[in-house]
């Protein structure tokens, strides 16, 4: 494949950085295969991208719901034409497998057919009054919208971020990951295909300096972000009051089994959470919580599973896990994996000793691979346990009771996903309506959402300010409230 040349959009214009420099992205199951080149972009290219949307947008939203969602349709249309060529690009540059890759490229033309009918369903209300007047209320947009997205789900995330955005008429300054900056501006290329106005988008690719530019900004109106806690905690820091920002964080999602469950279904919904995505969702199985009459039972069969599993490059035949996004993140997960061997945890699967499969020797030589991990015996308050590692690495917790494994399951600083595997429909309930969680799960595992479904988390995952994704209060987030009182 040969390298994309990757660039800004600003004012209806692909630019290079005003800075001349660019920075490479390498296909991490081959690094030695350059994917794609963008711009190292700064402060300055910023300010421009703002001042081009801030100048434009109102053109947008002037424009008629009708106009809005033909462009959603029409980009929709696009990617669906570019299945093929966007599936081969997105496992190159992101890592993921022929099969998880082939998922998100067939999702995001569904959700930009979702959120033009969003453009249509935006309105107000009329309200009564006495006095023979009229009161009602309209919704406009917000005015400029900062998207900030994660590398993991570089086409899905960031529609569901532009999409209603753009419906509501609202003028978008999108920053992909600078993990994966083709995918980001390929979505973008069918938007502009579709028919979107260079007043109401701008692309910036680069690092901290352009996103903290973005927040920073005051001519942005508001924020919307998906990534770690870390950094959302940083945006919130520095944003001020009038601005909005919804921000989707990190989890360190639980799957609770109880003594009644099918352990065989368990283990197949743990080993899909776990492993799936090489392990790197926001919503991925991190901990398993078991009751101590099945966790040597459960255990068995969760190791097996994971042994079975066969990493390689993702478009390999009858490979189940690709490589790690990063050589940063593949250290980091290694690192977690190091540190609970030296904590006490035991090894079940995975690990530096492991001889399933060499990820060091042929097609596996050149990437950045992390097996399968499974720990058991490990300290509810070790950092396996707490922090989120993201990555192919679960730590198995034993309990004894219903009512622990609800208080092992909350003894974290997220709140993102949870899931639970039992017979009992009572259990199920009150662990829906105990556990601090924004997406509760009975007999599924932690990942996965419906796209008519509220997407978002409690605690340290989510600032809550709107949900994301679907739902009542979605669209609110992208628009303001007008209360209009009309006399004759």
């Amino acid at each position: 494949m040969t390298a994309r040349t990757v660039r800004n959009l600003v004012d209806g214009a692909w630019v290079e950085s005003v800075t001349g420099r660019t920075q490479e992205r390498r296909n991490p199951a081959d690094v030695r295969e350059v994917v794609s080149t963008f711009p190292e972009s700064d402060a300055k290219d910023a300010d421009a991208a703002v001042s081009a949307v801030s100048a434009g947008w109102q053109q947008w939203a002037d424009t008629g719901p009708e106009q809005r969602a033909r462009v959603l349709e029409n980009a929709a249309g696009v990617l669906e034409r570019q299945k093929d060529q966007l599936i081969d690009e997105l496992v190159r540059e992101e890592g993921k497998t022929r099969a998880e890759a082939t998922m998100e490229v067939s999702r995001t033309p569904m959700n930009l057919r979702f959120y033009a009918g969003e453009a249509l369903r935006t309105a107000g209300v009329t309200l009564p009054t006495g006095d023979g007047s009229l009161v009602f209320t309209m919704r406009a947009p917000v005015g400029v919208v900062a998207a900030i997205t994660p590398w993991n789900f570089p086409l899905n995330i960031p529609s569901r971020k532009l999409g209603p955005a753009l419906a509501a008429g609202n003028g978008v300054v999108f920053k992909p990951s600078d993990v994966t900056p083709l995918l980001g501006q390929r979505l973008v290329d069918a938007l502009v295909e579709g028919g979107l106005p260079s007043g109401a988008i701008a692309v910036l690719h680069g690092g901290a300096e352009v996103a903290s530019a973005l927040v920073t900004d005051e001519r942005v109106d508001a924020v919307t972000f998906t990534g770690s806690t870390n950094v959302g905690e940083a945006i919130h820091r520095v944003s001020r009051a009038s601005q909005r920002t919804q921000l989707e964080m990190g989890g360190k999602n639980p799957l609770v089994v109880l003594e009644d469950a099918d352990l065989d279904r368990a283990a197949t919904l743990i080993t899909k959470g776990a492993f799936g995505l090489s392990g790197q969702a926001c919503t991925g199985t991190s901990r398993v919580i078991v009751h101590d009459a099945v966790h040597d039972a459960l255990v068995d069969r969760i190791a097996a599973k994971a042994r079975a599993l066969r990493v390689g490059p993702g478009l390999a035949d009858g490979v189940d896990l690709g490589p790690q996004a990063t050589e940063r993140q593949q250290q980091s997960v290694l690192g977690y994996v190091a540190r609970a061997l030296d904590d006490g945890a035991t090894l079940v699967a995975g690990g530096p000793d492991d001889d399933t499969q060499d990820l060091t020797a042929g097609d596996l030589a050149h990437g950045l691979y992390v097996r399968p991990t499974v720990f058991t015996d490990v300290d509810p308050a070790s950092e396996l346990a707490t922090q989120e590692v993201f990555g192919p690495v679960l730590a198995v917790l034993r309990v004894h009771s219903f009512d622990e494994a609800l208080q092992v399951a909350d003894a974290t600083r997220f709140g993102l996903s949870a899931s639970i595997v039992t017979s009992d429909i009572g259990r199920a309930m009150t662990f829906a309506r105990r556990v601090n969680s924004g997406l509760v799960k009975v007999n599924q595992t932690t990942t996965g959402q419906a796209m008519n479904a509220p997407f978002g988390g409690v605690k340290d995952s989510s600032t809550q300010t709107s949900k994301e994704q679907a739902g009542e209060s979605m669209m609110a987030f992208y628009t303001v409230d007008k209360t209009v009182y009309l006399s004759a």
